[in-house]
């Protein structure tokens, strides 16, 4: 066994040591336990005032009924807090969602990251890594909703990633749409839209996902975060939902050896030669439970030519399908995605690609994860989640002939981390990435994370 994989089993074994410890935490303390505790103090005073003057025994009743009632207060104030900062509405993250919780009017949330990246000094092979550790204020949104009435609203979202549009920072509309909740059955969206794929695209709020570092998977197949103009329906019956949109199509000229993820338009006059279906369908059959998949399918030439003016069509579908457990402590995710591409060899050659820079015709990744929170079960919003996330990757899983495959977008990727939570809606972050790939190249990394949402 090399000492690779030796560090890896041994880090995989303190995670399931550590875990093993929730098993004798006590019961949560829970706002009904606390009713029953007051009322039966009530009583009791009751009666010893119906049996004559016992002074203390009054007083000290009395002082702790007092005292309970406080913390009920308390749990009931956190209880709503907790509430509101976990609540996922229509597929959004907490903040996201948040202008479905308002009344009326205007309603303001956001959320932020920052990133540390420390990687090894050597390569997999023991090469100089040739990297550069950094410290990032990645992203800082802000959401502006508008409720108009019960049933029109608008939400957005603005980005500001990496601090400085003079340091290769950006200022990105990440979504703006109208709804109109016509009933919980058929709600009616249109604007810029996020892609209702995968676990990350919709739901990427710092606060409701492991790890400082997005899966790959979620980068370079479903190439996070990802929207797009367009329009469609969403809505839910009983423990089915689903959200389906006409949008515009991918730009294949963005498209690359690494990925999907240079052909996003994100809004900005988008190429509109050809559309896109998207559509996603959940079920969550108990509490704690969600099995879902999701598709989208649509040419991606938007009007590219070879030098012949022959028509590049690209037609491109991405499907995935999704797992989320969760059980007291226990989360377990898991995620399966794969693109096929038409007419690569027509691509290539239109975007000069040679060799092995050949856009694949087929791409698939998967990715297993599990933490379990140490906190589950006691009193207060801390949650302290140790997890472990294994994915496979490979961006050119197929490539037409004539071209080959890099071995280095083909990776195996661990990564043990540890979340803390000292309130719902902060969250620290601390994992450790062991990167392999086929060319062996694969530069391991450490990374801090912290981030909020409100």
């Amino acid at each position: 066994m090399g000492m690779r994989q030796l560090t890896r089993c041994c880090a995989v074994v303190v995670f399931m040591l550590a875990s093993s410890a929730t098993w004798a935490q006590e019961p949560p303390v829970t706002v009904e336990d606390l009713e029953v505790r007051v009322k039966q103090l009530e009583s009791a005073l009751a009666e010893l005032r119906g049996a004559g003057p016992r002074e203390e025994r009054l007083e000290e009743l009395a002082r702790q009924i007092e005292i309970l009632a406080a913390e009920l207060e308390d749990l009931r104030v956190g209880e709503a807090i907790v509430a509101e900062a976990s609540t996922s509405l229509y597929g959004l993250g907490p903040g996201a969602s948040k202008v479905y919780r308002t009344e009326r009017g205007v309603s303001i949330g956001g959320y932020g990251e920052w990133l540390g990246s420390f990687y090894d000094g050597e390569d997999q092979s023991g090469d100089p890594s040739g990297t550069t550790d950094t410290l990032d204020d990645l992203r800082a949104v802000i959401y502006l909703g508008y409720k108009f009435s019960d049933r029109w609203l608008l939400n957005t979202e603005i980005e500001f990633e990496h601090a400085s549009t003079s340091k290769s920072g950006e200022a990105s509309v990440e979504f703006a749409y109208l709804d109109y909740l016509w009933r919980e059955s058929l709600g009616i969206r249109a604007g810029l839209i996020l892609v209702p794929m995968g676990f990350i695209n919709e739901m990427h709020e710092p606060t409701t996902y492991l790890g400082a570092n997005r899966p790959e998977t979620e980068r370079r197949i479903i190439p996070s975060t990802w929207r797009e103009n367009g329009a469609g329906i969403f809505g839910s019956w009983g423990a089915l939902s689903y959200r389906t949109y006409i949008l515009n199509g991918l730009d294949a000229s963005g498209f690359s050896a690494s990925g999907l993820r240079g052909g996003r338009q994100k809004g900005s006059k988008a190429k509109a030669e050809d559309l896109a279906w998207v559509g996603r369908l959940d079920w969550d059959p108990t509490p704690g439970l969600t099995l879902g998949l999701s598709a989208w399918a649509g040419q991606s030439g938007q009007d590219l030519r070879t030098d012949a003016g022959r028509a590049v069509e690209v037609q491109t579908v991405i499907w995935e399908a999704h797992l989320d457990w969760r059980w007291r402590g226990l989360e377990v995710r898991g995620l399966w995605a794969e693109a096929e591409l038409d007419d690569v060899a027509e691509l290539n050659n239109a975007l000069g690609l040679e060799g092995a820079f050949s856009v694949g015709e087929r791409l698939e990744g998967v990715y297993v994860q599990v933490g379990w929170d140490l906190l589950a079960g006691r009193k207060g919003q801390k949650a302290l989640i140790p997890f472990f996330r294994w994915e496979d990757l490979d961006t050119q899983a197929r490539v037409p002939d004539g071209w080959w495959a890099d071995p280095a977008n083909r990776a195996e990727i661990l990564t043990l981390g540890l979340s803390y939570k000292p309130l719902e809606q902060i969250v620290v972050k601390v994992d450790w990435q062991q990167v392999d790939n086929g060319a062996s190249t694969g530069i391991d990394r450490f990374s801090l994370g912290l981030g909020y949402v409100f």
